[in-house]
């Protein structure tokens, strides 16, 4: 299956800065995709780009298999940035009826797609609210139904639960995965690495402007384990060191080994069994993105020392 977002190395600059430096990946249709990375990493540069706010100073960008053209292509696209773009003194419901004709909704197919969203997101008593009215989680409620109105196939969504109690959040975080389900592909940025582990299907890491991490979730939590298995135990003090694992610490009833070698997680639990311990669980211990996210960009910018201090 052809990708419906694909970016070929991309460049920015500003002055002297490289923005965004290289980067190239691909987005299939209908997946959740997670663009990760600090504060300054290139992140909102490069939405800006798939976006058509700024254009890249080299590489290209295809959407739906043609290269991107913003005039052409932005009804294909809806944007959710981190900062509100609404008009404060507008009442709601003109608001969304003017931006969803924007977007190239007639007036009655805009409305017959606000009464939907207004009821299915219980907000059909704001109508006449103003936005300078809203708390910070209905202004997010209210910019995620704009985003989404015209059924873009992409939606780009910047910390979209920002603001949102936990009850609210979940209802968005609901019909992301009905829009996935229907064919949208999905951009979701966040800095809070636990939604991207439950959400996401495919991650990209960018850090100081180049791309350092790209794969499912699954392979990458995979490709940085550390081979840790945890064992609970009512007798922790007859497990001890061996050929096959380590111990790295003991905890309660728990035990936490380290494979050595090539051995395999397999091999450890058969040790156990085979010397009657009596095993009450038993786990592999994998790396949470948060973990991983943090080792990745210290590592960069430790990288980025040595280079400038060489």
């Amino acid at each position: 299956m052809d990708p419906l977002l694909s970016l070929k190395h991309l460049q920015k600059f500003y002055a002297s800065q490289k923005a965004v430096d290289d980067i190239s990946f691909d987005i299939q249709a209908g997946s959740i995709f997670g663009l990760l990375g600090p504060n300054g990493a290139g992140k909102t540069t490069l939405l800006r780009m798939i976006t058509g706010i700024f254009y890249p100073d080299e590489g290209q960008i295809i959407l739906d298999g043609q290269p991107f053209n913003p005039i052409n292509d932005i009804s294909k696209i809806g944007y959710m940035p981190e900062e509100r773009g609404m008009y404060k003194k507008m009442k709601i419901g003109e608001q969304a009826l003017y931006l969803a004709q924007l977007k190239g909704l007639s007036k009655a197919d805009a409305m017959e797609k606000i009464t939907y969203w207004f009821k299915k997101l219980e907000m059909e008593s704001w109508w006449n609210k103003k936005v300078e009215d809203l708390s910070k989680g209905m202004s997010q409620k209210l910019q995620f139904v704009i985003t989404v109105l015209h059924e873009p196939k992409l939606i780009i969504l910047d910390e979209p639960f920002s603001g949102l109690d936990p009850l609210n959040a979940n209802l968005i975080k609901d019909e992301i995965y009905a829009l996935a389900k229907k064919g949208s592909t999905i951009i979701f940025s966040t800095h809070r690495m636990e939604q991207v582990e439950e959400i996401c299907d495919h991650i990209v890491l960018v850090n100081l402007g180049k791309k350092i991490l790209d794969g499912t979730v699954a392979d990458i939590k995979q490709q940085y384990k550390e081979n840790i298995f945890s064992i609970e135990t009512n007798q922790i003090d007859t497990i001890a060191d061996n050929t096959i694992f380590s111990i790295v610490r003991r905890e309660g009833n728990k035990v936490f080994v380290k494979m050595n070698g090539d051995h395999d997680g397999n091999q450890v639990l058969t040790h156990l069994i085979n010397n009657h311990h009596h095993i009450i669980a038993y786990n592999e211990l994998l790396p949470s993105l948060n973990e991983i996210f943090i080792k990745l960009v210290e590592s960069t910018h430790a990288s980025t020392r040595a280079f400038q201090n060489s």
